[in-house]
C-alpha cells in the first residue's frame, strides 16, 4: 500500500526512520557514499519511509551550551532524492520555514517538486519563536497543502507542550484543519505525556466533528550519557529516573531498548489506539556505531509491538 493511503488508515502501521543529511561542504562522492550505506543498513527494515531532518542552529532556543558544535547540512532535498534514488522507497523531507516570505515560501515549493521530486514535506516553525517572521506557520502549512504540487504535509508535534497554559492537541486539531496530514513527535521518554496529548487529541477531534491524523512517535536509543544530554538540549524531557536506570545497567543501550519498548506498549495500550492512527519514528541522534546500531536493532523491536496493537 503507498504511504498517502497508509497515513490516514488507523489499521495499517507505518514505520519510519530518521536521518540527518551529511555535512555542508561534503563533496558529491562522500554524500553518495553516505548515503549507500544508510541505505544498506535499513535493508532489512520494513520501513514505510525514511525521513531527512532539516538541521537548523537552535542555540537561540536555549542559554544552555550545545554538547555538540553545530554543523550544516547539504540541501534536505538533495539529500532525500539522493535516498529516495538509492532505496526506492518514499522520504519525508523536513523544511523550516525561517525567513521565507509568501512568495518566497510558493517557488521553494514548486522548486521542491519540480527539481527534487519530493510529495511528503514536514513542516516545522523557527528556532527562536520568539521572533518576528514574514510567514506564520499555519500559512505556511495551507499553502503547502493547497499547493498545485499535491504534497502530502505533515507537522512536529511535542506532547510536553500540552499543559494548561498552551493546548498542544488543539494545534494539531487546527493543523489538521489547515491540511496537515500527520505529525512526527519529538522523542519520547515521558510515555505519560503522549497518552495525555493523545487522549485530548482525540476528545477535540470528536468535539471538532473531524478524524484524528497519523500521529507519529519518535524514539532514539541511548547508550552514553553525552547523548542523553544532547537529546535533552533538543528539549527532550527523560526522567531522572530513567536516566538513572539507563546509565545504571550493565548496558545502557540494551536497557534503553528496553524502556522504549515498554514505554510503546503503554503509550498503545490506551482507549485512544483504536480511532487514533499511530506510527513509529526511529533516530538516532549519535555519530557512534553502537548506538547506530541499536537503533536497527530498536526498529525492529518497535515495529513488533506496533503490529501487535494496531487494528485491534
Amino acid at each position: 500500500m503507498r504511504l498517502e493511503a497508509k497515513l490516514p488508515d488507523p489499521r495499517q502501521s507505518v514505520l519510519l526512520y530518521g536521518t540527518t543529511p551529511p555535512r555542508t561542504g561534503s563533496a558529491e562522492d562522500a554524500v553518495r557514499g553516505i548515503g549507500v550505506k544508510l541505505v544498506e543498513r535499513l535493508r532489512r527494515l520494513p520501513l514505510d519511509a525514511i525521513v531527512v531532518y532539516d538541521i537548523q542552529d537552535e542555540s537561540g532556543r536555549t542559554a544552555a551550551q550545545r554538547p555538540f558544535a553545530f554543523t550544516g547540512t547539504v540541501d534536505p532535498r538533495a539529500y532525500s532524492r539522493l535516498i529516495a534514488e538509492l532505496s526506492t522507497q518514499p522520504t519525508i523531507t523536513y523544511k523550516c520555514v525561517g525567513t521565507m516570505d509568501e512568495a518566497a515560501w510558493d517557488g521553494w515549493l514548486a522548486e521542491t517538486a519540480r527539481d527534487f521530486g519530493i510529495r511528503f514535506l514536514s513542516i516545522v516553525g523557527r528556532p527562536v519563536s520568539s521572533a518576528a517572521y514574514p510567514l506564520a506557520l499555519s500559512r505556511a502549512i495551507r499553502l503547502a497543502a493547497e499547493h498545485r504540487s499535491r504534497f502530502t504535509v505533515g507537522a512536529v508535534v511535542i506532547a510536553e507542550r500540552h499543559t494548561q497554559q498552551r493546548s498542544e492537541s488543539a494545534r494539531m486539531l487546527a493543523k489538521g484543519l489547515q491540511g496537515c496530514g500527520y505529525f512526527i513527535s519529538q522523542t519520547v521518554y515521558r510515555p505519560h505525556a503522549t497518552e495525555r496529548l493523545l487522549r485530548d487529541y482525540l476528545r477535540d477531534c470528536r468535539g471538532a466533528g473531524v478524524e484524528p491524523q497519523r500521529v507519529i512517535l519518535t524514539f532514539s536509543p541511548v547508550g552514553r550519557e553525552k547523548t542523553l544530554t544532547f537529546l535533552q538540549w533538543l528539549g527532550v524531557q527523560v526522567p531522572e529516573e530513567t536516566a538513572r536506570a539507563i546509565f545504571g545497567a550493565a548496558n545502557p543501550l540494551a536497557q534503553s531498548i528496553e524502556i522504549c519498548r515498554a514505554n510503546l506498549r503503554r503509550i498503545l495500550e490506551r482507549g485512544y489506539n483504536a480511532a487514533i492512527p499511530i506510527g513509529v519514528n526511529v533516530e538516532s541522534v549519535s555519530i557512534n556505531r553502537d548506538e547506530i546500531d541499536a537503533s536497527i536493532d530498536l526498529a525492529h523491536a518497535l515495529k513488533e509491538i506496533l503490529d501487535e496493537h494496531v487494528g485491534r
